[in-house]
C-alpha cells in the first residue's frame, strides 16, 4: 500500500511542505488541509452522515455531509468535488465555498474550508466511511448538541453551518 502524502500550509492556506498522513495524524503542529461538504435540501435540512465504526477517529458519531483532507497536490475545490462524489455519489453539482477555519485536536491541526450544495438523494453512501446518514433539521440538531451523539469538530462548526442553512 502506497503512503498517502499531504500538503502542509501556513495559516493563510498556502502550501509550505507536505508530509504523510501517519504523521499529521500525530502532530499538530503539521497544519494540513481538509474540506467539509454541507448537503441541504430544499426545506432547508442538513443531511448528516454517522461515520463507520472503522474509522480511525471519531467512529459512530454524526458529522458533517461530507468530509475529507486534501490530497498532495490537489485544490480544496477539487477534493470537495472528489468527496462528495465518494462519499454520497453525487456527481452533479459544483460545490458552492463559503468559509474556512483551523481545527485542532489533541491528534492534528486541519485548514478547513467549507463548501455546499443543494440535493434532495437519495445518495449511494460509501460502506467504508459512512454507516448511515439522514437529514435533520435545524431544531433536531440543536436538541441533540452537547450529548456525545456529534463529532467535536462537527459541533465547533455548527454555529456557522446553521447560518448558511438559515439564509
Amino acid at each position: 500500500m502506497s503512503q498517502e502524502w499531504f500538503d502542509l500550509v501556513d495559516l493563510e492556506g498556502s502550501r509550505v511542505g507536505r508530509a504523510l498522513r501517519s504523521e499529521c495524524h500525530g502532530n499538530p503542529e503539521l497544519l494540513h488541509q481538509a474540506v467539509h461538504v454541507l448537503v441541504k435540501n430544499a426545506k432547508g435540512e442538513l443531511f448528516l452522515q454517522k461515520r463507520s465504526m472503522e474509522k480511525d477517529v471519531q467512529p459512530g458519531k454524526w458529522d458533517m455531509s461530507v468530509g475529507g483532507h486534501v490530497d498532495e497536490g490537489e485544490e480544496p475545490s477539487e477534493a470537495a468535488v472528489r468527496e462528495l462524489s465518494e462519499e454520497l455519489g453525487v456527481t452533479d453539482h459544483l460545490p458552492v465555498y463559503h468559509y474556512h477555519y483551523i481545527w485542532e485536536s489533541d491528534i492534528e491541526r486541519e485548514y478547513i474550508r467549507t463548501f455546499s450544495v443543494e440535493d434532495e438523494g437519495p445518495f449511494s453512501l460509501q460502506p467504508e466511511e459512512i454507516e448511515e446518514g439522514r437529514f435533520w433539521t435545524c431544531e433536531e440538531i440543536d436538541a441533540a448538541l452537547g450529548t456525545g451523539m456529534f463529532t467535536p469538530n462537527f459541533e465547533f462548526e455548527w454555529p456557522q453551518s446553521r447560518l448558511l442553512l438559515q439564509s
